[in-house]
């Protein structure tokens, strides 16, 4: 069986590390399994470019420049939203003539238009697409918060400058219908929370959808010495470090605002508590909490990523929204309990009291209670050993790989 998946980047965001990690998951079951990306793929290995980079970057920047006039010029919402109006024609490339299944990820940002899903769609090729948000069965957004307009074709759209009943929203949920109708296609989320979302979803009616984790290397994310991954990080070996990830930092959706109001009372708790910062912008963040801040600049090194983990007391996840972060798994397989708002996928991930802890929803006074409680001597060691079982039993490449297998068997039967 030969499957081609499809995502935006090779290296770059959760999506495209989960995309890698199942492709090279699946491999190691003995399925043919490649990627097609629009940023990456040059070199030879798992991935190929979908088009060369001047029509790539082509694609990219048409698809925003519209984005942007239709949009009335506004700025702050540029890359909240997708119309999936331009990207690459897939269908002549040599990697897709020789797939038996098309497996989409987050394919947005000039990779794959909706007039290319059609064509996909069209050949009769089993499509199997994973959900990283919201974005397949919205209008435009990838995380609708509290507007509910995909439960009705969307429309007066708040991501809008002149938002009415026949906007931008409307215009590409209504696309999205006309592209999905035709073909099979099967839909796979990342997290109950997801999946339930997509039962609801207009668009998606009639289709199939399964809720299956990402994987990630239960071997190489593992834990180690504490003492010794702080001084290779030249982080302090003495006291509590507290470690916020994020791609971007001072993205308002990783709420890192409520993680700098928690860290007054946690700083006034207790003196031997400082934070660690890691992604693009963190050094605007070096002098915003209470306590003392270490910052580390984005990276795909994940010996780096892995040593972090490693040196942390606990894992901060203040998100106002998310599906099922790669971040969480990856700090639980080192034995790094988690601490977050309830929200998204991270109920299904986080258990209170065993491997960390849940607070309501962008409250800062009980992310700080919370935080104080885990680091609480006493329990801490058993909620690092419950945080590496809960990783190991649920999200290893071969347990996620067969469920992958399972679905592809039963669409080209």
């Amino acid at each position: 069986m030969n499957v081609l998946l499809l995502n935006t980047s090779e290296h770059t965001g959760g999506a495209a590390i989960a995309t890698l990690r199942l492709c090279r998951a699946l491999r190691s079951e003995g399925i043919a399994a490649q990627m097609m990306v629009r940023d990456g793929g040059e070199g030879a290995g798992e991935a190929v470019a979908a088009s060369g980079r001047l029509q790539a970057k082509y694609h990219f920047l048409a698809e925003r420049a519209s984005i942007f006039l239709q949009n009335g010029l506004r700025r702050d919402t540029l890359f909240a939203i997708d119309t999936a109006s331009h990207g690459a024609d897939i269908t002549h490339h040599p990697a897709f003539r020789k797939a038996d299944i098309v497996h989409l990820g987050w394919v947005n940002q000039g990779m794959l238009s909706l007039s290319g899903l059609h064509s996909i769609l069209r050949t009769g090729k089993p499509v199997v697409w994973t959900l990283h948000d919201m974005w397949t069965f919205t209008g435009i957004c990838h995380y609708a918060e509290a507007c509910e307009g995909w439960l009705k074709a969307c429309g007066h759209c708040p991501l809008l400058r002149f938002p009415h009943a026949h906007d931008l929203s409307t215009r590409t949920f209504l696309r999205k219908s006309k592209a999905y109708k035709e073909g099979r296609m099967t839909i796979v989320c990342c997290s109950d929370w997801l999946a339930e979302l997509a039962r609801r979803a207009p668009l998606l009616q009639g289709l199939r959808i399964e809720s299956i984790p990402n994987a990630i290397d239960t071997d190489f994310f593992c834990p180690a010495s504490q003492t010794e991954a702080r001084r290779q990080l030249g982080l302090p070996t003495e006291g509590k470090l507290l470690l916020f990830i994020a791609h971007k930092t001072t993205d308002e959706r990783k709420g890192v605002r409520f993680l700098v109001e928690a860290s007054q009372a946690i700083a006034a708790a207790r003196k031997d508590v400082a934070v660690v910062v890691c992604g693009l912008e963190s050094n605007l963040l070096k002098d915003a909490f209470a306590c003392p801040a270490y910052v580390f600049d984005f990276s795909t090194d994940r010996e780096r990523l892995r040593r972090l983990y490693r040196a942390a007391d606990l894992l901060m996840m203040p998100t106002l929204g998310d599906n099922l972060p790669n971040t969480i798994v990856e700090g639980m397989a080192c034995a790094l309990p988690c601490v977050g708002f309830r929200v998204g996928g991270l109920p299904q991930m986080v258990q209170d009291g065993v491997n960390g802890q849940l607070v309501p929803l962008r409250n800062s006074t009980e992310l700080a209670r919370a935080t104080l409680g885990l680091l609480n001597e006493e329990q801490h060691a058993a909620r690092r050993t419950a945080a590496r079982e809960t990783a190991v039993a649920n999200y290893s490449q071969q347990a996620v790989a067969q469920r992958y297998i399972a679905v592809y068997n039963d669409m080209m039967a």
